[in-house]
This record gives C-alpha cells, structure tokens and sequence, in this order.
C-alpha cells in the first residue's frame, strides 16, 4: 500500500462510487490477515462496501458457500450490471481489482 490517508474525491465522484458499490459486499472475519489487507485497501480508498463478517453472522457463511461455493475468506461479491454475481476471492486479486477499479 502506497499510503495509510484516504482517496479524496469531489462529492459526485464519490457518489458515482458509492453506487458502483452499493452492489458489492466483502466477506470476512475479523482476525483473518489477508482480510485486513482487503478492509486497508477498501478504507484507503473510500468504498463504503458492505462488510459481512461470516463468524458473526451464520447466514453470511451460508451465502458464501451456496454463492462462492466455499467458505474462503476473503471474497468479495460483485453484482455486475447485467445482473451477473462475480465471487472474487484472494486478497491480490480482489485488492488488485479495487486499485484498478476505483485508485483513479
């Protein structure tokens, strides 16, 4: 990560943003390192995304694995506008997707 302080954003970018991900949410725990670097890279870069963490909450888990198809962490589910349901999972990959998505 290149820096510890937020993205900045003129308040319409930032509402583009935060439509774009009203359709994604990232499943977590808590105490998993390779989700702290995904909740870094989402704080860093100011994406109000939905956090379910599958420990606390047992529905959360059940949709991992019915949607994701198992129970790793992290994963981010993306809703495209097509309605298609992308189960991204690795750190790398989805703090890849993130930086190339939203870094500007």
């Amino acid at each position: 990560m290149s820096s510890s302080t937020s993205i900045e954003r003129t308040p319409e970018a930032q509402a583009e943003v935060d439509r774009a991900v009203s359709r994604m949410a990232l499943y977590h725990f808590m105490s998993c390192p390779f989700c702290q670097r995904v909740r870094s890279q989402i704080e860093r870069l100011a994406l109000p995304i939905e956090l379910r963490d599958i420990q606390r909450e047992p529905e959360y888990r059940r949709e991992l694995i019915a949607g994701g198809g198992r129970a790793t962490v992290p994963c981010l589910r993306i809703e495209h506008d097509d309605g298609r349901v992308e189960w991204m999972y690795e750190s790398a990959d989805i703090n890849r997707y993130l930086e190339q998505r939203f870094g500007g």
